[in-house]
């Protein structure tokens, strides 16, 4: 039969094993990203932080944030658990402006705790060697608070374990922020700091108030924990005349409770805290990558594309012999898909391309044939107005001109959906997906603006022909 040191024995390897996975998987997502230079421009703050993720895990570093609003003690806190004033205090408004972070030391913490009596020795298991980082935020009721809004949420994304910290009857404003950071779906602690400026019977109807009325929905009682970071406490100083007066003089921190809660959840989750929070938020960054480097490769494979179509256009509106329409489109049609795997990442040669293109001409069906015959058709019109021009006296140029426009609009126009079909197959990893081509094609035609697309490579197509006769002109 398992006895409980068998069953912390298999959540240890467990926990182990589920780390080990996290940090090559997260490994796996940065050596991926397969980004050029370009798409690297404008997302260099992602990645430095899929870095420091990266680095999170390699150095088993846990985080924990503190929010609350100014004037709620949420730096003292953090400075009577490290036991020294690192984290800058003061009456100021707003005097944290971003985020602070530092070190806190808890290997073996020895503490006592406020209602337990007597010393509770806690030893973090299958935690040694791992580093505790604090980080303090700006108020949440700063002024510009928008930009604080985004520091707090980047921060609560990173964390592993919040503090959030009130010093009384929680207001709107608190509750507005402390149900978004549950949102965030992150272990969170409730500290009821500056006990020691309540009576017992105050502070006990306050904390009472919180639990059972204001948080019962998001907290529960063993999430919320009371303290008193930096206590004033009455002492009587002797006066140059000999007499006493009693004055207010920092006491000794009251935070061992807020300590033992801290450890108790670092002890029992620690590093699955670290791996699972460490992925949410690295997968988060890199949706946001990804989209981003697909958005520009879309916006780079779409000048491609039309690049191409105007190419194709040209070429067929000044060429006179049909038989070279064919062979200037096939041509410009299989570099423009081999361009677009390149930019994709995909290996595709010129044989591939044009197998390609069968597929998406097959798929295509009597859309592909109708315009080809017509490209034909017209190509053969050109050519006999050509040829008559001489006898005419140059009669029928107009209407050559005409016929040349129209064929290049309507190989432009194929141009333009094969292009269009390439980047969808290539953007889906050289893939059509379970729908198939047909499908692919499909929807791609269906919402393809014809007329619209027509009429903008006639008018390119238009200034293209105005500029060469000028420069032949000159």
């Amino acid at each position: 039969m398992p006895n409980d040191e068998d069953d912390l024995s298999f959540d240890y390897i467990r926990t182990e094993l589920n780390y080990k996975q996290a940090k090559r998987t997260l490994r796996d997502i940065v050596t991926n990203l397969d980004l050029t230079p370009r798409e690297k421009q404008g997302m260099e703050a992602e990645l430095e932080e899929l870095q420091q993720m990266m680095d999170k895990l390699e150095r088993n570093v846990v985080q924990i944030a503190v929010f609350g609003m100014v004037g709620r003690g949420k730096s003292s806190v953090l400075n009577a658990l490290l036991g020294e004033n690192i984290f800058q205090t003061g009456p100021i408004h707003g005097i944290t402006r971003s985020s602070q972070s530092a070190d806190w030391e808890i290997s073996h913490e020895t503490i006592t705790a406020g209602d337990h009596p007597g010393i509770m020795r806690v030893t973090l298991k299958g935690f040694g060697g791992s580093r505790v980082e604090l980080i303090d935020t700006p108020g949440i009721d700063e002024v510009d608070g928008e930009e604080r809004s985004k520091i707090a949420k980047h921060v609560a994304q990173q964390a592993d374990l919040i503090l959030f910290v009130v010093a009384g009857d929680i207001t709107n404003i608190e509750y507005e922020a402390l149900s978004q950071l549950r949102d965030a779906s992150k272990p969170i602690l409730l500290v009821f700091n500056k006990i020691d400026q309540y009576p017992v019977p105050d502070r006990t109807a306050i904390y009472e108030k919180i639990r059972d009325e204001r948080v019962r929905q998001i907290l529960s009682e063993n999430e919320i924990v009371m303290a008193a970071a930096s206590p004033l406490v009455a002492k009587a100083v002797l006066q140059p005349d000999g007499s006493y007066e009693a004055e207010l003089v920092p006491g000794q921190p009251r935070v061992d409770d807020l300590k033992l809660k801290i450890l108790e959840i670092l002890d029992r989750e620690g590093k699955a805290l670290v791996a699972l929070n460490t992925m949410m938020f690295a997968g988060n960054l890199q949706e946001q990558v990804v989209r981003r480097k697909m958005l520009i490769r879309e916006q780079r494979a779409n000048r491609m594309i039309w690049n191409a179509v105007i190419t194709q256009a040209v070429s067929i509106a000044v060429n006179p012999i049909t038989v070279l329409d064919i062979i200037t489109t096939a041509v410009i049609d299989v570099s423009m898909i081999v361009a677009l795997s390149k930019l994709y990442g995909i290996d595709m040669t010129q044989r591939s391309a044009i197998a390609l293109i069968q597929k998406i001409a097959i798929s295509m069906g009597g859309i592909s044939a109708s315009e080809l015959f017509a490209t034909l058709g017209l190509g053969s019109l050109k050519s006999l107005l050509g040829i008559a021009a001489p006898a005419t006296g140059g009669l029928t140029i107009g209407a050559y001109v005409s016929v040349a426009i129209t064929q290049a609009s309507l190989a432009g126009v194929s141009t333009y959906a094969i292009g269009l079909v390439t980047k969808e197959y290539l953007a889906n990893g050289a893939s059509w997906g379970p729908q198939g081509p047909k499908v692919v094609v499909g929807r791609i035609l269906e919402t393809l603006d014809e007329t619209s697309i027509l009429g903008r490579i006639k008018d390119e197509l238009r200034a293209k022909l105005d500029l060469s006769r000028m420069g032949r002109q000159s």
